[in-house]
């Protein structure tokens, strides 16, 4: 039995089903989710992220976590954790750049979020020699200094999506039409998370994230109550509004309802809800990835990266670092956010 066929029979029994928990079913189900049987990254794969791009990414974001933790007193022992760490790439271009950093490595506990069994055994093997633990949510991490990196993990949790209609809002959901997987509305309802939407017009969408929020808030307890610093990055804005849910299969856009379990699905992120869920910290403006990274040395980093290459390896390296930076490719589309103790300093590449 396909997840189409567990879906569909779970929609006759019950009826419509809101997007998270379409979204939920599709990503994770534990025998035909997307995330939990197969390596969805790179060429062979659905689609390729930063650090799968460039090893300057993953040292740079690095280098900029390795100054937050000196700029705080270089704790003696801390927290480094990735949600969402797809291969290990990030975190192994993370800890190759900071090993000369003197004292990091010795009082980092590095854990790794992942859900993902495939995923697990990619960054075990990635990451051979480096004493990693593993946490099935945020939620596990231990109550100590938090230095913490999130790429592309936000947008993958499920979301709510509703539409504004008069004074109420109805949520859509996945039901059936016609014996096929379909798009509708439930009945009215007035949702806490978008009471003070009134920027909003009759027809229009928005999408909220719950379980984005409460990692949110996981995240900045421990680093308002011990110390840290987070960085986000992620495609999304500082505002939600309109439907961004998307399914991406063989690097290709296709029908979020096309495929139950055969694509990534995503969708952008509310960088504001995710402001408002860590109130005792201090949060950076929101920074598009290319200025954030050109800030901290993207473009003399390639320089040195270049030398002595030619052919298609130059070639390859210059369209990784337009592929990083330029506003046509990754550099507008995500932004960075960055997160710190209330008197602290901001991390590099966000400072205002």
């Amino acid at each position: 039995m396909t997840l189409r066929d567990l879906l569909v029979a779970r929609i006759r029994a019950g009826g419509p089903m809101p997007v998270s928990d379409y979204m939920a079913e599709c990503l994770l189900h534990p025998r035909h989710g997307y995330y939990t049987t197969r390596d969805p990254l790179g060429a062979t794969g659905d689609f390729t992220t930063a650090p799968e791009i460039s090893q300057m990414f993953g040292e740079l974001v690095g280098l900029a976590l390795a100054q937050a933790w000196l700029d705080q007193g270089a704790p003696a022992a801390f927290t480094l954790a990735e949600p969402g760490p797809g291969r290990g790439t990030l975190m192994a271009d993370l800890l190759r750049a900071t090993a000369s950093v003197p004292g990091f490595h010795d009082a980092a506990r590095i854990v790794l979020i992942e859900a993902s069994p495939t995923l697990r055994e990619a960054q075990r093997a990635r990451l051979a020699g480096s004493p990693i633990a593993f946490a099935d949510s945020v939620h596990d991490l231990p109550e100590a200094p938090l230095f913490l990196v999130a790429n592309e993990f936000f947008d993958a949790l499920p979301i709510r999506q509703f539409t504004r209609e008069g004074d109420h809002w109805r949520e859509r959901q996945v039901g059936l039409r016609d014996g096929a997987l379909a798009f509708g509305l439930g009945g009215p309802t007035a949702p806490a998370a978008l009471a003070g939407r009134d920027d909003t017009r009759d027809g229009d969408l928005v999408e909220t994230c719950p379980q984005g929020q409460t990692a949110m808030e996981a995240i900045a307890s421990r680093i308002a109550a011990h110390g840290g610093a987070a960085l986000v990055v992620d495609y999304g804005d500082w505002r939600s509004l309109g439907d961004t849910l998307q399914a991406l299969r063989d690097h290709k856009p296709e029908d979020p309802l096309a495929n139950p379990g055969e694509a990534d699905l995503t969708a952008h992120v509310d960088f504001e809800a995710l402001a408002a869920a860590a109130p005792g910290l201090t949060h950076s403006r929101l920074t598009p990835q290319g200025v954030f990274l050109e800030r901290l040395g993207l473009t003399q980093r390639a320089q040195v990266l270049a030398r002595g290459l030619d052919g298609d390896v130059l070639d390859n390296h210059i369209a990784a670092h337009r592929r990083l930076t330029h506003p046509q490719e990754m550099g507008t589309l995500f932004k960075c956010l960055g997160f710190v103790p209330e008197g602290a300093a901001m991390l590099p590449g966000l400072e205002t």
